[in-house]
């Protein structure tokens, strides 16, 4: 299944505060390749994240350019500001998991805040064989090899 298939709780287009405003500007002048908190493996085929939210907390601004799927460790909800402009929100069960593909010149760039009373966690995995090429990361985000 693909997020567009995913049912949204609800749905806003209210125009987003001027804060997300600024910061999306700033995502779209210097995309951001993290797509999730923590990268924990790579190599030449795929990216390895995981995306750990305490209630309240938000990862930033992101983008997606490359084919992958996340799966929803600990279930939750949470709620999402879109390139599109639109603001939604959704529920995600344990173990539920969604694939996205992208064509030539496609990306989603999204947000993710955990509305939830406990920890929400996402493991997200991306491959690199796909119809855009990998974004350079950030230095400091690959993990450092074991000594």
């Amino acid at each position: 299944m693909r997020m567009l298939d995913k049912t949204t709780e609800k749905m806003d287009t209210s125009t987003w505060s001027p804060e997300l405003q600024a910061e999306f500007a700033r995502e779209a002048k210097n995309p951001n390749p993290c797509v999730g908190s923590t990268l924990l493996s790579e190599n030449e085929r795929s990216r390895v994240w995981i995306i750990r939210l305490a209630p309240g907390e938000r990862i930033g601004f992101h983008r997606h350019v490359l084919d992958y799927f996340w799966t929803s460790v600990s279930g939750g909800k949470a709620r999402q500001h879109v390139h599109d402009g639109t603001t939604v929100e959704y529920t995600y069960v344990p173990g539920e998991t969604r694939h996205e593909t992208y064509g030539k010149g496609e990306f989603k760039v999204h947000d993710l805040e955990n509305l939830s009373d406990a920890e929400m966690v996402f493991m997200t995995v991306e491959f690199k064989d796909s119809a855009n090429q990998p974004m350079q990361l950030p230095e400091g985000v690959r993990p450092q090899a074991a000594a």
